[in-house]
């Protein structure tokens, strides 16, 4: 996902951005005090790399001051429910000085909202308390706000208190809603949990760091340029180096936070947790201990603190008090930690056969699941031989193909939110012989065309390519590049997500030369978008992205704020001048209507994808109503007909998490399969006439 040209900068092409999970009360809890002598030092370089690296080569100004308040606003209190009006006026007045604050490397802003956004939470914390206490009548007829730009601050206390009496009302009805019968929460169960769940939120709120601070205000002026350049903490920057290395080192298991409880959501198969057994899904962890010393209580603690915690040195010992999800007594479990691959971000492969061919036999397809372009950095610039690449381990996907004798090639990037421009470039080479893949504009306008070098094909037989909302940057070059060869089909939502800007990541130490020094703080990384790209027919992806040859109804087609262009200040469509190529032409428009003609005719017929659309049609008219009844009997009724918070998560959650270890087939998969073998027996039968 990378392509190195010095020590310090990386060549990012992904559509991962800086990640802030928030929280929120208890009094007693640590909160950010103020401006560090590092906050200083990263407001320094974030300066200097805005003004001279950023491809709008746009100086920090008024607008981009008043963009990054707006922003660093909705981040905190993106529903308007904590802050009062006269707080906004007051943050208001210092809307035009942020940007020369900044180049004077005071950051002190951002402590002073953060500080009143906390007396805030806690003022709305007691009035939770308060409408917990109280009897709500579900009868009456009144609704909540829940369209974010509907809403408006609170003007007095008592017009917040009528907000977050409603908020709760609309929370127990929520509650009553989602569990099923067995699990319902009535009374005060009900109560109890919304109690835990406000007071966890400020605890966790009041435990945010620096670190955390810095990084949520420097991003809201970041992204003021474009909603890709951020500014990464130390933590952050961690996270990202070992999801590029698909490996880490700690017990193998993938954590959530509910509620302020940890729960163990996954044990990554082959980790040290699956392998010793005893800790199982949906456990509880309540305390992490080293293998000596006390045990330490997590229990509303930021989940990356507990991860830090448990994650260590291959050959250590972790403890972990864990309260059992069958509800057995509190036990310590005391585990190896080990050298972990994370298998579920690599590419997958899966062999269906399906169809007849002439002989009897049926084909064999061959599907290829690929949740990023990686690839590991360190061990690329060390030269190691060893080092993992997307490159490398779809070839052997593909040489396996061969050997088997497969007929056609599904390429899923449908979950691929992009990384390394490198390895798309390669990747893009395995299904193409020598030629341009992507075209890259710098910022003084002048444009360099990246080329596959490497002849021959690693698969030269029929191609589809699998995209979504969620396919971004690195996957829109390789898409748009089979497309525009014309080498394969490009199936799924009307268009991909349209991030088409390339993102160099500089450590911030390395930047102010200071990483070798002996004790030198880690200072995090600034992710800033350097580049734009275009495929080799001179089109932008940027705003656009790439158009399906064949659409098929999803949900996550009609999903709110997630392709480029619903995102604040995304940079705009446009072209440069188109660079030769030799197009192949295995696919032509007389094909793609024929195909798609007969994919609208099976769909038509099939329940699974009536279904959907159903779904979708519900999804958007529920999404069009900007309140939410507070009756129950009404309330009920609309969840019944469509949980779109549900429905949404679930969609969101399996794109992310894929299926599970292997490849399924589903309805989706069946067609596209359907449409895969239309397609062989056109090109073989030589029914449609080229171009």
């Amino acid at each position: 996902m990378t392509r190195a040209t010095d020590s310090s900068r990386i060549w990012w092409g992904g559509l991962l951005g800086a990640l802030v999970v928030f929280g929120g009360t208890s009094r007693g809890w640590a909160a950010p005090e103020g401006p560090t002598a590092d906050d200083r030092h990263v407001a320094s370089a974030v300066t200097l790399l805005l003004r001279n690296q950023h491809l709008l080569q746009r100086p920090l100004d008024d607008e981009i001051s008043r963009r990054c308040l707006r922003i660093f606003l909705k981040m905190l209190d993106p529903m308007k429910v904590y802050f009062y009006q006269s707080d906004i006026d007051e943050f208001e007045k210092s809307a035009t000085d942020l940007d020369d604050m900044l180049v004077r490397r005071d950051t002190s802003f951002a402590y002073k909202v953060f500080q009143r956004f906390l007396q805030r939470l806690d003022e709305r914390v007691a009035m939770v308390d308060r409408a917990l206490a109280m009897e709500h009548d579900f009868t009456v007829d009144e609704e909540m706000v829940v369209d974010p730009d509907e809403a408006q601050h609170a003007k007095t206390p008592e017009e917040a208190w009528d907000r977050w009496r409603k908020r709760v009302k609309y929370d127990l009805l929520v509650l009553k809603s989602e569990e099923s019968d067995e699990e319902r929460l009535e009374g005060q169960a009900a109560l109890d949990k919304l109690r835990q769940r406000y007071h966890s939120f400020a605890k966790r709120m009041h435990q945010t760091t620096n670190e955390d601070l810095l990084e949520m205000y420097l991003s809201s002026m970041t992204s003021a340029y474009d909603p890709h350049t951020a500014y990464w903490s130390k933590s952050t920057y961690d996270n990202f180096q070992i999801a590029m290395k698909l490996e880490l080192e700690g017990i193998g298991a993938s954590l959530r936070s509910e509620d302020g409880v940890v729960t163990i959501h996954e044990l990554v198969p082959g980790g040290a947790a699956e392998k010793d057994g005893r800790l199982k899904l949906k456990d509880k962890i309540v305390g992490v201990g080293q293998e000596t010393g006390p045990i330490v209580d997590v229990v509303d603690m930021r989940l990356n603190d507990v991860v830090l915690l448990i994650r260590g040195p291959a050959g250590t010992v972790v403890r972990l008090q864990v309260k059992p999800a069958d509800g057995g007594p509190l036990k310590v479990i005391d585990i190896t930690r080990a050298r972990i691959e994370l298998k579920d971000k690599e590419a997958q492969a899966a062999v269906f056969e399906d169809g007849h061919k002439p002989d009897g036999t049926p084909f064999k397809i061959g599907v290829i699941d690929l949740p990023s372009f990686y690839m590991d950095m360190d061990g690329n610039r060390a030269r190691r031989l060893d080092y993992r690449s997307t490159t490398r381990d779809v070839r052997k996907i593909l040489d396996d193909f061969n050997a088997q004798g497969v007929d056609a090639v599904i390429l899923d990037l449908r979950r691929n939110g992009g990384g390394s421009l490198s390895e798309a470039i390669s990747l893009t080479g395995l299904f193409i012989d020598e030629g341009p893949v992507v075209q890259i504009k710098e910022s003084d306008g002048k444009t360099q065309t990246y080329y596959d070098l490497d002849a021959g094909m690693a698969w030269s037989g029929p191609l589809v390519v699998l995209t979504s909302k969620f396919s971004a940057s690195a996957s829109e070059i390789l898409a748009g590049a089979i497309q525009d060869y014309g080498r394969g089909l490009i199936i799924g939502d009307e268009t991909t997500h349209g991030k088409g800007t390339v993102q160099s990541l500089v450590d911030i130490a390395r930047q102010m030369g200071i990483f070798q020094i002996p004790g030198a703080p880690k200072l995090g990384a600034m992710k800033i978008t350097i580049q734009q790209f275009y495929r080799p027919s001179g089109d932008s992806t940027q705003n656009r992205g790439v158009l399906a040859d064949i659409e098929l109804p999803s949900l996550t087609n009609h999903l709110e704020d997630i392709s480029e262009s619903d995102l604040d200040h995304p940079l705009a469509f446009d072209r440069v001048d188109q660079t030769f190529f030799p197009r192949v032409d295995t696919v032509n428009k007389p094909l793609v209507e024929r195909l798609r003609a007969l994919s609208a005719d099976r769909i038509k017929e099939c329940e699974d994808f009536q279904e959907v659309e159903r779904d979708i049609q519900r999804y958007r008219e529920h999404k069009q109503r900007k309140y939410r009844t507070l009756n129950e009997e009404k309330f009920m009724a609309q969840m019944a007909e469509l949980n779109t918070e549900k429905e949404e998560d679930k969609q969101l959650e399996k794109l992310v998490d894929g299926n599970g270890k292997k490849i399924e087939r589903d309805f989706y998969l069946d067609e596209v399969i359907a449409i895969t073998l239309d397609y062989l027996q056109m090109t073989k039968a030589n029914l449609v006439q080229s171009r």
